[in-house]
């Protein structure tokens, strides 16, 4: 789904809001930190994504990165396509953490 129509799913926006309020690792590429914008999780942190979405991300309270690959807590973000490599083995590393982690306290 085209990431400027799936920011306006409310489902959508919930589903992805639920993982950041249970501390759930989450993944962004590209123009994906738009849905995260919309679930209010984008403030405080530091977030890559598509050049165009610096300014939506500073007016959310983010840090607008222009870097292959930013890991911010339970977030993993990245800039493009050229970048997927790289999102990939933050993106495993850190649900590998999570899932460590989660059989740590079961």
């Amino acid at each position: 789904m085209n990431p400027d129509a799936l920011r306006m799913e409310t489902k959508a926006v919930a589903f992805a809001k639920a993982f950041f309020d249970a501390g759930k690792p989450v993944a962004a590429i590209c123009h994906g930190p738009w849905t995260i914008i919309e679930t209010g999780a984008a403030r405080g942190r530091q977030i890559a994504s598509w050049p165009s979405l610096k300014t939506d991300l500073r007016n959310a309270g983010a840090e607008w990165m222009d870097q292959e690959v930013v890991v911010d807590g339970n977030l993993v973000s990245s800039r493009k396509p050229d970048d997927i490599p790289a999102f990939n083995r933050a993106m495993i590393d850190l649900f590998g953490q999570a899932r460590r982690q989660t059989r740590r306290t079961a």
